[in-house]
């Protein structure tokens, strides 16, 4: 199934929830998969951002080395010169050694992973992300003290570690043989290398070009180059191909340096308000058609409560005229632009500035030039524009307020359109490296407790399964597991931890854990319980030395876990479940003993818990794979063990697994 699941109000009206805490419902419609936006996995995800960086990649001198040491000791330390591209660096080498087991993570000491000597922070085959390259003093002594004890885990789970280590820090002998250093790329090559994956002929840009030859000798990092490609790309696309590569490396250029000063002139001289909403209007919707400009810059006066012009529209200039007076025009595809490249980020930044009592209306005119009923605003455009009003915020050092943004735009509308914005906004805030971390924590903590109106829940659970997941799981499953506590009737939020938890036994044994073992919502849990302790995933290894049925700490969780739901919840909640358990025992030879006895175990000395058991049995035995007549046996069994845990017969003997198919009896 491709269907996913939508958050829709029908009725102002609805359930009524007459205890503590907070209530939210949703009217849903679920498919398999919880990714609205992209219908992927957070692995699928994150390996794809992994793939686009290798493709970009250009080999550092003392990348060959990393690659030894990692894959002799499973664990490289890179150091490197800031700029230097040593976190992607880290990236590609954890790419390359993909095993189709385990899951791309970064680790974060001092977050909500814990310690790093933690054994339980590595997975079976996991890739792990240490990246130090930040870390003040003290931070980056503590990670050595506990780098031997992770270096050991990491061993063991068959997993790859990959730590970028502070630039001027320094290796005690024992973890030197584990340091690779990695000089800056040939920049002209990692500048040609983004050219080549946008498609553009090597004809094209091997002609000298001395604007490109100051750039380069400005030694910007790799992120800089990246930029400076992309706008060769556009100049070259939007001035005619003879104009040639030098032309366009100029037009990078000074779009770089120079339009900052050319707005602020422009601005000056074009006073009228209708001018400057239009000037705004054609920055934030560059490249859009010019019925949604007009459209855009109505809306701004709009917004600004700006008196109508009382002149007839046929005296009027029309939109042509307009635009010229503003350094733009409507091409032959009846898209604006200016005739100059990235001026509309010029502009932005300018009325952002210049302007900072009219921002929270800038803001508001985001979100509804995005609902504005046109043919022409396409969902990649209402993307589009509130990624440039959120690099406002993260360009003046407000990237916190996104979040209170997306709740504000999430709050006042249930608007599927504005829903969108909201998720994309706060996308923006929690992908920046300077306030990933304390977005994430301000997502934590309203996941957790904050009253959640309008389609806030939807908003947080979208940017937990597609922004925090595919790097963070672990920070997302905690997150998830607070939304799903809170949950009534629909379950999207359960539903996307569940298909989380699927991507790691690492991540389910986590939840078991936290289900289980550290619960402070015992009947809640339970429910959640019964959907996460699922017996096939528990009984296959899945790429693992073992099944997690096989670990003691699991066998404990489960037992307890059962026995919450049998004590907690009313039959009918916990019986379909149960059903599932006795069939899998049913098929799972190796493990059909163990999966009785947890059953067993969990209702404990409880004579009526213990016949409830054995009815549930009876009921599925005509439902068993392999007939009727395997259920039965499988019924048989748990009477003998119930029999047993009475006390009414000694402990039996271990049923022998049944032979393989085929096998001669």
């Amino acid at each position: 199934m491709s269907d996913t699941f939508t958050t829709r109000v029908e009725q102002p009206g609805g359930p009524v929830h007459a205890g503590s805490g907070d209530f939210y419902n949703y009217t849903v419609n679920v498919g398999l998969g919880f990714q609205e936006s992209s219908g992927r996995s957070p692995r699928r995800i994150a390996d794809d951002h992994l793939r686009l960086l290798r493709q970009q990649f250009v080999d550092p001198a003392g990348m060959g080395m990393a690659r030894r040491v990692l894959d002799a000791s499973s664990t490289v330390i890179l150091r490197g010169a800031p700029g230097s591209g040593r976190t992607t660096a880290a990236c590609v080498l954890l790419y390359e050694v993909h095993q189709g087991v385990g899951i791309f993570r970064e680790l974060l000491p001092g977050e909500e992973e814990g310690a790093l000597t933690d054994p339980d922070l590595v997975g079976v085959g996991d890739r792990l992300l240490l990246n130090l390259a930040e870390a003040n003093v003290s931070q980056w002594a503590q990670a050595r003290r506990d780098l031997s004890a992770l270096r050991k885990t990491v061993q063991e789970q068959q997993a790859q570690l990959v730590v970028v280590m502070p630039h001027d820090g320094a290796l005690e002998s024992h973890l030197q043989p584990f340091q690779a250093d990695i000089a800056r790329p040939p920049t002209m090559e990692v500048f040609r290398r983004h050219l080549r994956l946008q498609g553009i002929p090597y004809e094209e840009y091997r002609l000298p070009a001395s604007a490109l030859d100051e750039f380069l000798a400005e030694e910007p990092s790799m992120e800089e180059i990246a930029h400076f490609a992309d706008r060769v790309r556009r100049a070259r696309a939007a001035l005619p191909v003879r104009e040639g590569f030098a032309t366009w490396c100029k037009q990078s250029r000074d779009a770089r340096t120079q339009w900052r000063k050319e707005v602020c002139e422009l601005v000056a001289t074009r006073c009228a308000a209708a001018q400057r909403a239009l000037l705004f209007a054609t920055a934030m919707l560059h490249d859009t058609h010019a019925d949604v400009i007009h459209r855009g810059a109505a809306l701004l006066l709009s917004t600004f409560n700006t008196p109508r012009d009382e002149t007839p529209l046929l005296e009027g200039k029309d939109l042509a005229e307009r635009l010229e007076e503003i350094g733009a025009a409507a091409g032959p595809d009846g898209r604006v632009r200016f005739d100059r490249l990235d001026y509309d980020a010029a502009v932005r930044a300018h009325f952002w500035d210049h302007m900072p009592d009219l921002r929270h209306l800038f803001s508001s005119w985001t979100v509804q030039s995005t609902e504005l009923d046109d043919p022409h605003i396409t969902s990649e455009l209402r993307k589009r524009v509130v990624s440039r009003l959120a690099d406002q915020y993260l360009r003046t050092g407000r990237g916190n307020d996104l979040a209170f943004l997306a709740e504000e735009w999430s709050a006042t509308s249930r608007s599927r359109v504005r829903l969108e914005a909201a998720v994309d906004v706060l996308a923006c805030g929690l992908s920046d490296p300077r306030y990933g971390r304390s977005l994430r924590m301000l997502v934590y903590d309203w996941c957790k407790g904050k009253r959640l109106t309008g389609t806030l829940a939807h908003v947080l659970l979208r940017v937990c399964t597609d922004v925090i997941a595919p790097t963070h799981p672990d920070q997302a499953v905690t997150r998830l597991h607070h939304l799903a506590r809170r949950e009534r009737g629909a379950t999207p939020a359960l539903d996307a931890l569940c298909s989380l938890a699927v991507t790691s036994a690492r991540l389910r044994r986590r939840m078991l854990d936290r289900l289980t073992r550290h619960s402070t919502a015992p009947t809640v849990d339970a429910r959640l319980f019964l959907r996460i302790c699922d017996p096939v995933a528990l009984t296959h290894p899945a790429g693992a030395p073992r099944p997690l049925i096989d670990e003691r700490g699991v066998q404990d969780c489960a037992a307890a876990g059962w026995a919450e739901a049998l004590a907690r919840l009313p039959r009918p909640q916990w019986q379909p479940y149960a059903q599932r358990w006795l069939h899998t025992a049913c098929t799972a030879d190796n493990h059909r003993d163990l999966l009785l006895t947890l059953l067993v175990d969990a209702a404990g000395r409880n004579g009526s818990t213990l016949a409830v058991l054995y009815s549930v049995a009876r009921s599925a035995e005509p439902t068993a794979p392999g007939g009727r007549a395997s259920g039965a046996a499988t019924t048989e069994r748990l009477l003998q063990k119930i029999s047993t845990a009475q006390g009414l017969r000694p402990p039996a003997a271990p049923t022998p697994p049944a032979p393989p198919r085929g096998a001669a009896r």
